[in-house]
């Protein structure tokens, strides 16, 4: 069934629709959907180089907007939708642990590494923003950087290596997100301690 699913997303790759496709996929990976929207994103991207910031830009509004969906998900339609579907993914414990301890600083740090990494899913930390009644503005500030940061990113590499980038980035994508997490991470971290706001704990 998974792999039905891999093989059912990069065939849309090909399609006359395939902008619209990445859109979706994009859309629905940040509040329902299993599968990252880089694997739709890479081959387009490769097939049409002179296209791939377009794409990113496309791949970025469609990510932002589905995330702002799973924070309505979360908001005002936990029990109906988020719950069930939390449950059938085995995330719901995990979900509750984040949510007891879920504050601007914790949420800020979710978005970025599930934003960069998908640790945790995007899905989840959405679902938890809006559960979690997680400023929308910060939310949305947060994803636009976070989410348009990595396509960008992934656009200026297959742009400028073409295909000869391509393994590298599959194999390595998630550690260089992670560092650049890591690094926006601290950089708040010393804007809060610096001008003396703390940082909050669990």
């Amino acid at each position: 069934m998974f792999q039905k699913t891999v093989d059912w997303t990069l065939s849309l790759a090909g399609r006359r629709s395939a902008e619209v496709w990445l859109a979706v996929v994009a859309f629905i990976e940040s509040s329902v959907f299993f599968l990252p929207a880089e694997l739709l994103f890479i081959p387009m991207a490769l097939a049409r180089p002179e296209r791939a910031y377009r794409l990113a830009l496309i791949a970025s509004v469609g990510s932002v907007l589905g995330g702002i969906a799973g924070y309505f998900i979360g908001a005002i339609a936990f029990q109906e939708i988020a719950a069930p579907l939390l449950t059938a993914m085995g995330k719901m414990e995990a979900f509750e642990q984040m949510k007891a301890c879920t504050g601007e600083d914790t949420m800020i740090t979710l978005l970025l590494t599930s934003s960069l990494a998908h640790i945790p899913p995007m899905k989840v930390v959405t679902i938890l923003a809006g559960a979690a009644n997680v400023s929308l503005a910060i939310f949305v500030a947060t994803c636009v950087v976070a989410r348009g940061g990595r396509f960008l990113a992934m656009a200026w590499a297959l742009n400028t290596y073409g295909e000869s980038i391509r393994h590298f980035i599959e194999k390595h994508l998630g550690l260089i997100a992670m560092i650049g997490g890591a690094v926006l991470i601290a950089a708040y971290v010393a804007y809060k301690v610096y001008f003396g706001h703390g940082v909050a704990a669990c």
